[in-house]
């Protein structure tokens, strides 16, 4: 060793023979401690030290810092040279120190220091002492941190501009909502898709891409079939690397290299009131990314977020078609035996509610007595049945009329959200509660609101409701202040509350709160003589839409039509009549019903046939949801994956969802 490393050994005994105390308290140290001479050389090392340099503390007595490492000495030699020459110290600093690796590549690390200068008797300072600590992995939890709240805060923000928002301003929003996802996460593309009628397809409805990246065109099933049956099962799909697939994805590997290339994908199947129609996905052309769970799930939120105004455009598309009276229907009588129009009388027409039968009569009749009351109701009903029709006949005929009335739908809503969409939260309240925004109730102040789906609603939700009813306050999430509001309240369920209130998922006091005045709506089958003033209502209105003039049903569809049980009620009898006036070419409509429907009959069947017919009647019921409590699976006794392979056995196809 030099004669400088054995002044070095010697100065560094000297040094500890002093304060054998402080290197017993230095070796303990969480951080890097070390003694340098005024020539730059390691007098010190502690334990901690010598971890972060990566080199053994003996290796260091008596050697300059640049002779220990020249890229640490770069960033390091200045701060001691100024801590020696102008006697001061040096605290907290923040600097960035590239380590040479074995594989000649380099490493970054951000280190916190401190330079203090060791003043001899006579006010002279031949040391200094350096404190380093490794805060790199520090300021990667903290930039994840910050990542993670600033994407909260981003998807909280645009959730809450869609509150309240103009249904035809939805679509302009969810395009507007799609760039900001774009810009804010680099991503290159992100699109909405809509699986076709006959599950065969996928079709964007709303996308946006950077201006270099053209928009794909639809989709067939045979060009990602692997892709397409992970969407109709639910499954979310993301992957970093598209050429690093297993060889079973040969075709959407395809697919992403005829697309221009793409590097990374990710798709999150869309739900929409618990069925499945599309995806919503993220693309990357440029560079790989990763799909963090945090990220994923942060995503799936975005989804939920655009589906819930989705929906609320959706029903009040509905209600605005329905609006359309059917006027000067005229009676024709023609050799083919047809069945005619007949002009439907006022008098079975309250608003959207179309009907002449004793039932539909006794349901306007409970209308008219509650209308102008500010009594809560309960509407009961199948699904399909026009529940929503029913709570906003009694709005519109309220004194609460000139105000709009809201909706929330409980299922549709995620648990976590819910409380904030019904009661509001203040700036700070939760993570990304970037500002105070209003809940549901607040908005509805002075109006109605509609708790669809009420059966749904989170058992700790429930007196929070309770509340709300009986007092007309509550509070806003972190905000212990009560609001007064004055809102009438209307629900509907299809399930059987009081049964719920046996099992513990429903309250017994909220029950008998809502169930002040309940109303029954009938079922399709139990107001046949309704079917005809319907189906003519629904041509009138496709008419106008497909620019269409139909003039005649032929009598035997329509006595088919009448014959059905109708398990998924007015939206079936919908979804047929739309069907059919899609494939009409002529003035006469023909309305069939398909194989496997549940019509009244005396002819025999095939077991083959009874079992078509009871599953098609169970996915009516659900509307098409096979999966999750109260799905087809589960009231049938399958697994779903067990009902999806009877399904395609029997030749039974998925119905589009209205």
């Amino acid at each position: 060793m030099s004669s400088s490393g054995n002044l070095a050994l010697n100065n560094s005994d000297f040094f500890l023979g002093k304060f054998s105390n402080l290197e017993q308290l230095f070796e303990q140290a969480q951080f890097g401690i070390s003694i340098i001479d005024q020539d730059l050389r390691f007098i010190y090392v502690n334990k901690r030290m010598a971890i972060i340099t990566d080199l053994p503390a003996r290796e260091h007595i008596g050697k300059t810092l640049r002779e220990v490492d020249q890229m640490i000495a770069s960033v390091v030699e200045p701060v001691l040279s100024r801590t020696i020459a102008e006697k001061c110290s040096f605290i907290d600093l923040e600097i960035v120190v590239r380590k040479l690796l074995p594989d000649r590549s380099t490493q970054e690390r951000i280190w916190l220091i401190c330079s203090y200068p060791l003043k001899e008797s006579d006010g002279s300072v031949m040391r200094c002492g350096l404190v380093v600590q490794d805060i790199t992995e520090q300021k990667i939890k903290e930039g994840i941190q910050a990542e993670r709240i600033q994407v909260e805060a981003f998807l909280s923000n645009l959730s809450s501009t869609f509150i309240n928002l103009s249904v035809s301003k939805v679509d302009q929003k969810i395009e507007r909502g799609l760039r900001e996802v774009v810009e804010f996460l680099g991503f290159d593309r992100s699109s909405i898709w809509h699986i076709s009628n006959d599950g065969a397809s996928l079709q964007i409805t709303h996308s946006y891409a950077k201006p270099s990246i053209k928009p794909p065109p639809p989709v067939v099933a045979d060009q990602i079939p692997v892709w397409m049956s992970m969407v109709l099962d639910g499954d979310i799909f993301r992957v970093s690397d598209i050429d690093e697939l297993p060889d079973r994805f040969w075709r959407e590997k395809q697919y992403a290299k005829d697309q221009g290339g793409i590097k990374s994908i990710m798709f999150i199947p869309a739900r929409i009131g618990g069925i499945i129609v599309g995806a919503i996905t993220f693309v990357s052309y440029r560079v790989k990314r990763d799909w963090p769970d945090e990220l994923t799930q942060r995503l799936r939120l975005l989804w939920e977020i655009f589906s819930n105004a989705l929906e609320r455009k959706r029903a009040d598309q509905k209600i605005q078609n329905a609006l359309a009276e059917i006027k000067e229907l005229k009676d024709r009588l023609e050799a083919e035996n047809v069945y005619l129009r007949d002009q439907i009388d006022v008098e079975y027409k309250h608003e959207e509610i179309i009907g002449k039968s004793k039932a539909i009569k006794d349901v306007l009749l409970q209308i008219k007595q509650v209308a102008a009351t500010g009594s809560t109701v309960l509407i009961l009903g199948e699904t399909g049945t026009g529940k929503e029709l029913i709570a906003r006949a009694i709005h519109n005929a309220s004194p609460r009329k000139s105000r709009a009335m809201i909706k929330v739908n409980c299922a549709a809503l995620p648990a976590s959200l819910i409380e904030a969409e019904l009661f509001g939260h203040e700036k700070g309240a939760y993570t990304g509660a970037t500002s105070s925004q209003i809940g549901r109730f607040e908005a509805a102040n002075g109006s109605t609101i509609f708790l669809d789906e009420i059966g749904e609603l989170p058992l700790e939700l429930q007196s929070k409701l309770l509340r709300v009813i009986q007092e007309g306050q509550f509070e806003r999430l972190g905000n212990p202040k009560p609001i007064s509001v004055d809102v009438r309240v209307i629900a509907a369920t299809n399930q059987n509350l009081a049964q719920a209130v046996k099992d513990g998922s429903f309250r017994e006091d909220l029950y008998y709160r809502l169930n002040v005045f309940p109303i029954s709506v009938p079922p399709l089958r139990e107001r046949r003589e309704d079917i005809p003033l319907l189906v003519w209502a629904m041509v009138e209105e496709f008419g106008k839409v497909f620019g269409k003039a139909i003039e005649r049903i032929p009598k035997k569809n329509m006595e088919a039509m009448e014959r059905y049980r109708w398990p998924g009620n007015i939206r079936e009898l919908r979804n047929l009549v739309e069907r059919a006036m899609i494939l009409s070419n002529g003035t006469t409509l023909v309305v069939e019903i398909q194989d496997g429907s549940a019509t009244i009959t005396d002819e025999p069947m095939t077991m083959e046939g009874v079992e078509r017919m009871h599953i098609n009647a169970v996915l009516e019921q659900t509307g098409w949801r096979i999966r999750g409590r109260n799905g087809a699976a589960e009231i049938l006794g399958l697994k779903p994956t067990t009902l999806n392979s009877r399904m395609k056995k029997l030749g039974i196809k998925r119905k589009e969802f209205t």
